[in-house]
């Protein structure tokens, strides 16, 4: 027990004073004359040995009394903790991630944790509470009671780690306060292991919700999976965590309109197609039915009439290839030999394919110049016999790697940079034991920095940068294989449709996203991104062709926006939510010496109040004081 006034003790001194009192009173019995004087004297042995107890007990009464109101004029109290008088500082975490909303016992798992802030701190507790995407620091929960209440789920989460050291951050630099941070999350299982440095001057408590459900189902990606004049098929892939489930129903609809509705059976994946006619405009949104997380039961897609990627071949060599590649239901392929080429042309192209020239004309190296400067793309296969300086006054206004030594030695294409944008969705797997391509000469280059493709000495075969494109060789079939190689048509086609980045089906949330528009503005025309009300004008890049605009931060939640110039519709994209936050796995916390763990946050905030509040005993000290003072009373008039 300790004392808020110790130096209120010093007046239990005063307790002398009845004992002094008690022990040198004057009062005197008188004596009184009987006859019978043996009575006498046992009357009057009994009188003073029964005045002498009623006066004891009524001075330990009158003690205890005046005792008991010092104690409680001194404020004596309890704690748990020997630092009751250090300042006491709380941090929170709260996950809005899409995970947190599995269902609770009480809604969903993040609504549960913001009804236990509410509940356990006053409006005079001054808190810090961050989430993945907003902070509110040394505030009270009256400030924030209402931005707690509408707390949206995050497109993004931060790592565990980083949520740690960022609630590090809020603290104070004060070395005596006593500091409290609670992570408040499902903890999913992520890539990285749950690890947490040990600070001793940090209380780490780590809080973990339990989900009452243990299934979800998910709507993951939505691919064509055939295209024929008359109808495209849509096929639809599903995933769940949990156990199998029978009967799923998924639903397609165009704007509001429900266009077909089916079931299926789903134990870990499932797909299901859906067909609507070709030439149409759609705006589609799939739908799934699931009680468990909310975010992933919508997908949503659109079709826009067709756009075609314009191709410009300059040949020296046979196109042949090219022409294959590039056919009329998604290109505009054009191919003039070098000699009869029509530069007016060049400017309205999307890609321009040098096909081994042996001499690039001064003419042509500033037309194409003027032509990447405007946003096109370049694609360079060299010739046998090329006039090195030619090509080398063209690439390095390109940015790319110089041409040097011509090299007559065979090599084979072994190495493949699978992670470049040309070929990454090329491949579902990484092959190893690949026939590889074999090259009769080629050319080195000065660095071989951002190769798509690789000889076995680690030289560059394929390199590339900001949508031009560089071979060190001829692909004709004298000097080369590759044009039988599988590796040439994934190639040459992605290298033809990243040339104008058509819009997709739909694109995802959080990723940085580039869209060409093929749009043609007007000096300082703009274009916009709409979703009902809210009017977003997105980073872009505006050339004499098309419109580049780049997603990043926006949009925030899924569904289908226009893009308009002006009040000027041009076409639809949709967005969707990554998936990521799909997976029921979590980690299983175990308290060690890094942190603690509770599974509800009401209950920590509890802990870390009872270890620095104290326990104030004064009003006992009165209330004993009335009861002695009652006691006093008693013995004095009715003990005999």
């Amino acid at each position: 027990m300790q004392f808020k006034y110790p130096e209120l003790l010093w007046a239990l001194l005063l307790l002398l004073i009845p004992i002094i009192i008690h022990l040198f009173q004057l009062r005197r019995f008188q004596k009184v004359a009987f006859t019978n004087v043996k009575f006498l004297k046992n009357v009057k042995l009994q009188t003073r040995k029964s005045s002498q107890i009623k006066k004891w007990l009524a001075l330990l009464a009158r003690l205890l009394l005046l005792a008991c109101l010092v104690f409680a004029f001194a404020q004596p109290f309890t704690t748990k903790s020997d630092t009751f008088n250090s300042k006491n500082e709380t941090v929170i975490y709260l996950d809005n991630s899409f995970s947190m909303e599995a269902k609770g016992n009480n809604g969903s798992l993040l609504n549960e944790a913001i009804q236990d802030i509410l509940r356990a701190y006053t409006e005079e507790d001054e808190i810090t509470i961050y989430t993945n995407d907003e902070a509110y620091r040394n505030t009270s929960v009256k400030a924030i009671a209402n931005d707690l209440i509408k707390l949206q789920h995050s497109t993004s989460q931060l790592s565990y780690k980083s949520a740690y050291l960022k609630g590090k951050q809020y603290f104070s630099k004060d070395k005596a306060s006593i500091k409290n941070l609670i992570l408040v999350s499902d903890f999913q299982q992520k890539d990285e292991p749950l690890a947490f440095d040990t600070d001793s001057t940090i209380a780490l408590k780590l809080v973990q919700p339990k989900a009452v459900y243990s299934n979800n189902i998910s709507i993951d990606s939505l691919y064509i999976s055939k295209y024929t004049t008359e109808n495209i098929e849509l096929t639809t892939v599903l995933s769940n965590q949990g156990n199998p489930i029978k009967n799923v129903s998924v639903s397609l609809f165009n704007n509001e309109t429900l266009s077909a509705k089916t079931a299926l059976d789903i134990e870990k994946e499932a797909k299901t197609t859906f067909t609507i006619p070709t030439n149409t405009e759609f705006n589609g949104q799939i739908s799934v039915e699931d009680a468990s997380l909310q975010y992933d039961n919508n997908f949503y897609f659109n079709i826009n009439s067709t756009e075609k990627i314009k191709v410009l071949s300059i040949n020296e060599a046979s196109d042949d290839f090219l022409k294959k590649l590039y056919t009329d239901d998604e290109f505009v392929y054009e191919s003039f030999s070098y000699k009869s080429l029509d530069y007016s042309k060049l400017e309205a192209q999307n890609l321009i394919i040098l096909n081994e020239l042996n001499t690039i004309p001064n003419a042509l190296i500033i037309a194409l110049k003027a032509f990447k400067s405007d946003g096109g793309s370049i694609l360079i296969i060299p010739s046998e016999d090329m006039v090195i300086n030619t090509y080398n006054q063209l690439v390095n206004s390109l940015r790319l790697p110089s041409y040097s030594e011509k090299n007559n030695s065979e090599k084979r294409v072994a190495n493949i940079n699978y992670d470049h944008p040309i070929i990454r969705d090329a491949f579902y797997n990484r092959v190893s034991n690949f026939q590889y391509p074999k090259i009769n000469t080629s050319y080195s280059l000065t660095s071989n920095a951002n190769a798509v493709f690789g000889y076995e000495d680690n030289s560059a075969f394929l390199v590339s940068n900001e949508k031009s494109y560089l071979f060190t060789s001829a692909i004709n079939n004298t000097n080369s294989n590759f044009k039988k190689s599988p590796l040439i048509v994934p190639v040459l086609y992605n290298i033809g449709k990243q040339s104008l980045e058509l819009p997709k089906l739909y694109y995802s949330i959080g990723n940085t996203n580039t869209i060409d528009i093929n749009i043609q503005l007007s000096q300082d025309a703009i274009l916009s991104l709409e979703k009902n009300d809210d009017k977003v004008i997105p980073l872009q890049q505006t050339f004499s062709k098309k419109v580049s605009i780049t997603t990043d931060e926006y949009p925030r939640t899924a569904g289908i926006l226009e893009v308009k110039e002006n009040d000027n519709q041009l076409l639809k994209l949709s967005f969707n939510y990554m998936r990521s936050e799909s997976n029921l796995s979590y980690n299983k916390l175990n308290a060690n010496s890094a942190y603690t763990v509770d599974s509800a946050l009401v209950s920590a905030i509890e802990t870390i109040k009872s270890n620095s509040s104290i326990n104030a005993l004064w009003k006992w000290f009165v209330i004993f004081a009335l009861v002695f003072l009652i006691i006093e009373m008693l013995i004095l008039k009715y003990l005999k």
